[in-house]
């Protein structure tokens, strides 16, 4: 919805950051806040689930309100639209996913094994979302859309997300050259995108051809890093680099 209609509603419950009334403020506002956010998390909860249950398309911001019992308004209030309670997902998953990654990257320091259980993570994470990702990813997939990755509005869980690559490779005892550690994370993002995009079509029990990718892909990935140390192999890395800039640039 737009911003009119948002603010044409006025709110049952006060904005959780608001500031309070002077006298007032040490003894309500961290309770304000703190009712401010379960409500918040009520309704990302709720819509969730209807869009498991009803599908993204079908789900409407009233039905939310409704399941959820709070007025439309207070909907409109937290999320200005269903587009923006998919960003509200986008980063509760990745704080999720980097939770359930913290394991691996606490024990492991080889490279193939801290990626590996990333993405064995996030694919855990993403599970229950798996039988409305495909009616999602067609709106997703519109390269004007809000909800695409690539988006300005999904930056924020872009960037986490490539951070937590960026601590797979950081972390790691793996040998770089300077140029590709600082790149390889966002390319492990972009590889992570493309093992979304088989798991949300993917219809094998439990997504084992998923698991399988990964586990197929994870041993390449680790050699070709390895490679690219190879002196005879650098001008080729060099040229990979610039073009990966080139296109940066005129993006």
């Amino acid at each position: 919805m737009t911003g009119v209609t948002t603010a044409a509603a006025e709110p049952a419950e006060p904005q959780p950051d608001a500031p309070t009334e002077a006298g007032t403020e040490a003894g309500t506002a961290k309770p304000r806040r703190a009712r401010g956010e379960q409500t918040r998390q009520l309704i990302l909860e709720t819509a969730l689930r209807l869009f498991r249950e009803r599908g993204y398309a079908e789900t409407t911001m009233r039905v939310i309100a409704k399941e959820a019992g709070v007025a439309v308004g207070n909907a409109y209030y937290y999320f200005d639209s269903k587009e923006h309670l998919i960003q509200g997902f986008y980063d509760r998953n990745q704080a999720a996913h980097h939770a359930a990654a913290g394991p691996i990257l606490a024990t492991e320091k080889e490279l193939a094994p801290r990626l590996r259980g990333v993405l064995h993570a996030g694919i855990d994470v993403n599970a229950p979302y798996h039988s409305f990702a495909a009616t999602f990813f067609k709106t997703a997939a519109e390269p004007t859309s809000p909800l695409s990755p690539f988006s300005r509005e999904s930056a924020p869980a872009r960037e986490a997300a490539i951070a937590i690559f960026r601590e797979v490779v950081d972390g790691s005892t793996a040998k770089l050259d300077p140029e590709l550690r600082k790149e390889l994370p966002e390319l492990l993002w972009l590889g992570w995108m493309g093992v979304v995009l088989f798991w949300v079509y993917d219809k094998s029990p439990g997504q084992r051809r998923t698991r399988r990718l990964i586990d197929g892909a994870v041993p390449l990935i680790d050699r070709l890093v390895s490679l690219s140390r190879l002196r005879v192999l650098r001008p080729a890395l060099r040229q990979v680099l610039a073009l990966i800039e080139t296109v940066r640039k005129d993006d």
